[in-house]
């Protein structure tokens, strides 16, 4: 047993978006690729590749997407790419389906980078572009400070300062809000949500549409990420949107486990424009959402790896030796190359995927 689940976390993990894309595509049975504007380091063609398995007018219809933000794909693959390779598409009842959407933001997986080529974070860009946009206050106080123009020296040092003495003033849930909840005033920093829909966001619109979601009695989605929380835990988090009623639906799927920002229990601050608001926009109380989200490290270490690419993306001229030292640092924060995390990876993504078509509950 522990032999083969060693071999099949070798199996399904890889180490670039474009290894994960060919173990992808050799699996799935049937493709209908989105290309992406964007290109690869290497001047590559990106894809979002999307995969159906299981009845074709099935009311139940489970939806795995990985990638939403970038460099986090290397998690959601390895479990798309396990849930095939273990066949479990044989034991859909009629009436069931599973819908994989690889790489929804292949720029971000193939850079190794958290944001869109448009530089956005995908997880903040749906909101309603032709409303007012949210306000973030918090953010636009520290705009200067939580993306400094500087990685070292006097002015990283007072950026610091300046970090610190809101936190003192503040609180440490008003600072996480300021920094994460979104914002929508500063393209250069972080957890900016864009100033249209992004690329990223009208592929998943034009999935949804392709594959008539929106016609389906029951759709459980399933959004990896990783970054917050104990190392190697999958917390299942519902999203605001949804509200208790989307919370309650997550619990009697999934168990005691999952997570609400309503409630404080979510390892999240709530966050504008996140993807569960064009799920509850198509589908309303047919849909039950919830991000896997993997611990990895300190959330210190992961404001300094954004904080990092961040200045790179407007440095990019650096040293190639520090360029390189850059992404690696923050490629370790969301996807540890240590085989203990990835083992646990594997076997939540295993009980959350099985969960999904589990429930007797209807909606």
């Amino acid at each position: 047993m522990r032999d083969a689940i060693l071999q099949d976390v070798s199996e399904s993990f890889s180490e670039t978006y474009f290894e994960a894309r060919q173990k992808f595509l050799e699996l799935a049975k049937s493709v209908k690729s989105y290309k992406s504007p964007a290109r690869g380091p290497g001047g590559e063609e990106l894809f979002t590749d999307v995969a159906w398995f299981g009845d074709r007018d099935a009311r139940h219809v489970g939806v795995l997407i990985s990638a939403t933000h970038g460099v986090e794909g290397y998690c959601g693959s390895a479990g798309q790419v396990d849930w095939m390779r273990g066949s479990i598409a044989d034991s859909l009842a009629p009436g069931q389906a599973m819908l994989i959407i690889h790489a929804l933001n292949p720029y971000g997986f193939a850079w190794n980078r958290r944001v869109t080529e448009e530089g956005c974070d995908l997880n903040r860009n749906f909101v309603d572009f032709s409303q007012p946009l949210p306000a973030n206050p918090g953010y636009d106080e520290l705009a200067d400070y939580l993306a400094p123009a500087e990685i070292g020296g006097p002015v990283f040092e007072a950026a610091e300062r300046a970090i610190e003495e809101f936190r003192k003033k503040n609180g440490e849930i008003a600072f996480q809000a300021a920094r994460k909840a979104g914002q929508y005033c500063h393209p250069e920093g972080v957890f900016f949500g864009g100033i249209g829909p992004s690329h990223s966001r009208l592929t998943l619109e034009t999935i949804a549409e392709d594959f008539a979601l929106k016609s389906r009695d029951r759709v459980v989605i399933v959004d990896s990420h990783t970054g917050l929380g104990p190392f190697g835990y999958g917390e299942l988090q519902t999203e605001q949107p949804s509200g208790l009623a989307g919370y309650e639906r997550a619990l009697a799927m999934f168990g005691r486990s999952v997570t609400s920002p309503d409630l404080g229990t979510s390892s999240s601050v709530p966050i504008r424009g996140c993807i569960d608001e064009f799920w509850q926009r198509l589908l309303g109380e047919r849909h039950v959402y919830v991000a896997l989200e993997f611990g990895t490290y300190d959330p210190e270490n992961g404001r300094r790896v954004l904080r990092e690419d961040h200045w790179l993306a407007k440095n990019p001229e650096v040293a190639p030796e520090l360029s390189q030292a850059i992404r690696l640092r923050l490629r370790e924060h969301y996807d540890p190359r240590s085989t203990d995390w990835r083992e646990m990876v594997i076997w939540r993504s295993r009980q959350v995927h099985r969960q999904m078509f589990e429930s007797p509950t209807d909606f």
